[in-house]
C-alpha cells in the first residue's frame, strides 16, 4: 500500500546546514516516490527570530511505494539511519485540496473510523515571492491559532529555500481541526483561518499549493523528549 511519512530529527548545527545545501536524500532511493527536505519553524513565531528558522532541526515529508520500502530505508540508508533516531509518523492518504508536483496522489484513499478519530494535516506550498509580505500578514494569525489550539497535539512549520513553505499540525479528532478550518472554534479570534483562505481566494500567495489530510498510523520514536502525539494510539520503536 502507498504510504507518506513525516519525520522529524535534531542535527548538529553545521551538519544541518550543509544538508540545506546537498538534499541527503537520494531521487534514486528504492520505493521513494518523492521527499521534501525542509527546516523547522516555530509557529507563530516572529520573523527575525532564533526561533524562526530551527537551523538544527530537521523536517522530512515523503511518499513511499509501500512500508517495507520505508523500512529498509530507515534500516540500510545512511541517512535514513539518522533519521530513523529522530521521532516519524506514517500516514494513510485521506484527501487533497489543490496539487503539488512531485507527489503521487493515491487512487485508494482510507477513511478515518469517526469524526473523533486522530487525524494529521500537512499543507505544502511554492510561495510567489512578491506575495511572502501579505502572506505573511494573513498568515501568522493562522499559525499561531494552531499553535495554541487545544486540538492540535503537536504543530510546526517548514521552510525550504527558496520558497517552499509547510505546515505539518496532528489534531486529537477530525472535528476539532475542521472546526478551526471553519472558524468554528471555541478560541479567540476563531475566525483566522476562514479570513485568510479568502484572502487566498482573492489573489493566491503561491505559485502551487495543497492541503493533504491523513489517517495516522504508526508513530516511532520520540520528539523534545515526547512521545504518543496520535491519541489513544500505541507508540512503536
Amino acid at each position: 500500500m502507498n504510504i507518506f511519512s513525516y519525520h522529524l530529527v535534531k542535527l548538529p548545527f553545521f551538519f544541518a546546514i550543509k544538508k540545506i545545501f546537498s538534499n541527503p536524500i537520494s531521487n534514486k532511493t528504492k520505493g521513494l516516490i518523492h521527499s521534501e527536505y525542509m527546516t523547522a519553524m516555530t509557529l507563530g513565531s516572529p520573523i527575525i527570530s532564533t526561533s524562526r528558522f530551527l537551523i538544527g532541526q530537521v523536517a522530512v515529508f515523503m511518499q513511499w511505494e509501500n512500508e517495507a520500502a520505508l523500512a529498509k530505508y530507515l534500516e540500510q540508508d545512511s541517512f535514513g539511519q539518522i533519521l530513523a533516531k529522530g521521532w516519524h509518523i506514517r500516514l494513510s492518504f485521506i484527501r487533497e485540496w489543490g496539487k503539488f508536483s512531485g507527489f503521487q496522489i493515491p487512487t485508494n484513499k482510507s477513511q478515518l473510523d469517526s469524526a473523533t478519530s486522530p487525524v494529521v494535516a500537512i499543507t505544502i506550498a511554492k510561495m510567489k515571492p512578491l506575495a511572502v509580505p501579505r502572506f505573511i500578514y494573513w498568515g501568522r494569525p493562522v499559525e499561531k491559532l494552531v499553535r495554541d489550539h487545544p486540538g492540535a497535539t503537536l504543530s510546526l512549520a517548514s521552510v525550504k529555500f527558496p520558497n517552499t513553505v509547510s505546515t505539518f499540525s496532528i489534531w486529537k479528532t477530525e472535528k476539532e481541526m475542521t472546526d478551526m478550518v471553519r472558524g468554528h472554534s471555541e478560541v479567540q479570534n476563531p475566525k483566522r483561518h476562514s479570513d485568510a483562505m479568502k484572502e487566498r481566494e482573492r489573489k493566491n500567495f503561491h505559485f502551487e499549493f495543497t492541503t493533504l489530510r491523513f489517517k495516522p498510523i504508526g508513530e516511532f520514536g520520540e520528539w523534545k523528549g515526547k512521545t504518543n502525539f496520535i491519541p489513544n494510539q500505541k507508540i512503536n520503536h
